[in-house]
């Protein structure tokens, strides 16, 4: 995912890899307002007021696996679901992310891939000389952001859209209401 074929990506912040020859290199980011801008339209916010994060970046002992470790913290601007007003939110998590340099595993990504739930994600490939911090860091937030946004003062109101206020509760004409009776019945 972090490869684009973009001329110009919002957050670039690039560091080049040869630079992990000498142990982890630990880098501090912030997006510049034109930058929040720019990434505001890409991921669909109304805002993005702050991006932030710190970043830990090492390549693993004879292994073509380069790791980072990080956490980002992002003030955002999204519609509510509920109430479709704007509010704001604070986003902030730590991740993991894995990539290789290896060209055949970047060629095995091509075929079935098995992810087991309780192992690190599968890496991604990296092409190039460079790894870019910015767009890592992007890509977390795109993935944190809730798709549903909800204010936290947002209450759904049932019987203002006429849904049963009680899920339980079922007209008695269905499928489901019938052979529910049925059962009770017999």
């Amino acid at each position: 995912m972090t490869q684009h074929t973009r001329d110009s990506i919002e957050f670039s912040r690039k560091l080049r890899l040869d630079k992990l020859a000498g142990g982890p290199v630990e880098r501090s980011l912030e997006a510049k307002p034109e930058e929040c801008r720019q990434l505001c339209a890409r991921l669909g916010l109304d805002g993005l007021s702050a991006l932030t994060g710190t970043l830990s970046v090492s390549r693993l002992i004879d292994s073509p696996l380069i790791r980072v470790e990080g956490s980002f913290a992002a003030h955002v601007r999204q519609t509510c679901v509920v109430k479709l007003e704007p509010f704001d939110a604070k986003v902030g998590e730590s991740f993991v992310q894995l990539y290789t340099l290896d060209p055949a595993a970047a060629e095995a990504e091509e075929g079935e891939v098995f992810v087991a739930l309780e192992e690190d994600d599968t890496p991604e490939p990296l092409t190039g000389d460079s790894l870019d911090l910015g767009e890592v860091l992007a890509e977390q937030l795109a993935l944190a952001l809730d798709p549903h946004p909800r204010a936290p003062d947002a209450e759904f109101d049932p019987a203002r859209y006429g849904v049963a206020p009680d899920e339980d509760e079922e007209p008695d004409d269905t499928p489901f209401a019938v052979l529910r009776q049925l059962k009770r019945d017999g």
